[in-house]
């Protein structure tokens, strides 16, 4: 199982500059690993020393890392933290060597780093049925100044977003966002003048009313109110339409923000725009469990669950999707879940193997991949 690279750098230029595709969506048409720009095993760059010796990476043509797991150490140089339960958000420290790490079901937040043990940092309170759980982590705009962090958690009561400070209990941000039996599971990301993009589960609802904040992507400031530029000034909702997000990704260059979600009957892609969500940029039909994703300059990378890869399609300055797919990282980490991008453009997955997959000694794991250009015709 070869493994490949991906694509990725996450900061959002929304608010009128983003465009929807002028043509129809597309549906999945898998490429064999390795063909294409993206082809060849992971690269991690030249490492900052570590407490222990890092293993490189195998030669092309050679599956996996030279030895497997032994408990919770793991010889694969790509893997940066084990043995955590499933991996439900990830948010890379502007060091772009440590990253805040959550997960869903103990609502444990740990700080992670290559060739050290997982540091606690907070552990919040989370109902994780439904879906729910600790599903969305990413720093404050102003992380360096304020060393804040802000989640999105499902509680008994409601599903929300929450700041964390060093040293103190979670503060509400944003609650009452509805959760239900089923789709009670978010997403966070920001956006480049500082609002807080927020991806809501439609809490197993069919069709929630207009004011209702399920099914919704919000647009908030970091004090929760309504981002200025919304499409009406008094709601935090930017758009509408989604039914279980998996995860918000934006191209900074593109300015163009995508949206994955799960549907009853495919899995979709959305561009994100003001209002109703139009129809699906991309569907996948099978439904893979489409989840975190990240974009860089058209190329966007999407972490799949259940055939446990990495969905890599591009686009071109219009952000028309072009070319054909590729399907990366299969079977070679497990199941995919949350995915974000590092200061330095380094891309960071977590796997979810305990939540129904099959799970190696050293899950769950944080791995680390270096993506390539997108390359070519997707350059403006």
């Amino acid at each position: 199982m070869r493994r490949a690279a991906a694509a990725a750098l996450l900061v959002l230029a929304l608010g009128g500059c983003a465009t929807f595709p002028e043509q129809g969506p597309r549906e999945w048409h898998e490429q064999l690993e390795g063909a294409g720009e993206l082809g060849g095993p992971p690269v991690v760059p030249e490492p900052t020393p570590q407490p222990q010796p890092q293993q490189p990476p195998g030669p092309e043509g050679q599956d996996g890392p030279q030895q497997p797991p032994s408990g919770c150490q793991d010889p694969d140089p790509q893997v940066i933290a084990t043995c955590l339960d499933p991996v439900g958000a990830i948010a890379v420290l502007p060091d772009a060597a440590t990253a805040l790490v959550g997960e869903r079901q103990t609502g444990r937040v740990l700080r992670v780093e290559q060739g050290s043990e997982p540091e606690l940092v907070a552990t919040l309170p989370v109902d994780a049925t439904g879906g729910g759980g600790l599903t969305g982590l990413v720093l404050s705009p102003s992380y360096i100044e304020d060393q804040l962090v802000y989640a999105y958690v499902t509680t008994p009561q409601d599903n929300r977003v929450v700041r964390l400070a060093t040293g103190e209990p979670p503060k509400p941000v944003l609650t009452g966002i509805p959760r239900g039996s089923s789709n009670n599971g978010g997403a966070l990301a920001v956006d480049e003048d500082g609002s807080l993009l927020v991806a809501t589960g439609n809490a197993g609802q069919a069709a929630p009313a207009p004011d209702s904040l399920a099914g919704k992507l919000l647009r908030i400031d970091v004090q929760g109110r309504p981002a200025k530029g919304n499409p009406d000034p008094l709601s935090p909702t930017l758009s509408t339409g989604l039914q279980a997000p998996g995860g918000i990704c934006v191209d900074p260059r593109r300015g163009a923000a995508w949206v994955t979600d799960r549907r009853a009957g495919e899995d979709v892609l959305h561009l994100i725009v003001p209002g109703p969500l139009p129809a699906p940029a991309w569907r996948w039909p099978d439904r893979p469990g489409v989840a975190g994703c990240t974009a860089q300059d058209g190329a966007v990378a999407v972490a799949q669950v259940h055939p446990q890869s990495l969905f890599v399609i591009r686009s071109d300055a219009k952000n028309l999707f072009v070319g054909a797919p590729e399907t990366i990282l299969q079977e070679t980490y497990g199941r995919l879940s949350a995915a974000t991008l590092a200061p330095d453009g380094l891309l960071w997955l977590g796997t979810v193997n305990k939540s129904g997959g099959k799970p190696v000694s050293s899950d769950d794991r944080v791995i680390r991949i270096q993506p390539l250009a997108a390359g070519g015709d997707n350059r403006q």
